[in-house]
């Protein structure tokens, strides 16, 4: 079982990259074999821009996306929807998401946006037959300190989320 885990803000003091980190070290103690992706580390051009497709680290990402049975984005959100740079990951990899397992992580600065995900889950359900989890972890400000996950509620809640995305991986590949 293959789980990419994707942090997609751009923003160093990251409070999505913390629950990605902690999504990471709970699958992987549970045995899930993970992979780690940040987007601020990565150069990836706008999609649509000359030859976005057929730059080195899109075609690294995309290998990624391809390998693994299930993808938990992490994304920070911005103005009611995931940011830029989550929508951008998945147009430059299009197809790689088809048949995936997806589940998200999401960080936002209040508590009125917890929907957010829904304009990409359904785009991903549509476009790509992903499978999303229906159990998303939704934090705000209030469960971070110094950069850390500190809640407990949502600790408890990363971790439900990777049970769940293994679960899900697990009862497709024995069906």
């Amino acid at each position: 079982m293959k789980i990419l885990i994707v942090s997609t803000s751009l923003n160093p003091r990251s409070r999505s990259r913390a629950l990605a980190r902690r999504a990471d070290e709970h699958l992987t103690a549970a045995g899930a074999e993970t992979c780690f992706v940040d987007l601020q580390e990565l150069e990836l051009p706008p999609c649509g821009s000359d030859g976005c497709y057929d730059h080195p680290q899109v075609g690294e990402l995309d290998a990624r996306v391809r390998e693994a049975n299930a993808i938990v984005v992490a994304t920070p959100i911005y103005n009611y929807d995931v940011n830029a740079a989550c929508k951008n990951m998945v147009e430059l990899t299009g197809d790689a998401w088809e048949d995936k397992i997806v589940g998200f992580l999401c960080a936002a600065g209040g508590n009125s946006s917890y929907m957010s995900v829904m304009g990409i889950a359904n785009s991903l359900m549509l476009d790509f037959r992903c499978v999303i989890v229906p159990r998303f972890v939704y934090a705000t400000g209030a469960a971070f300190r110094d950069g850390v996950l500190a809640d407990p509620e949502i600790a408890r809640r990363v971790e439900e989320l990777g049970e769940q995305v293994m679960r899900f991986v697990n009862g497709l590949n024995s069906a």
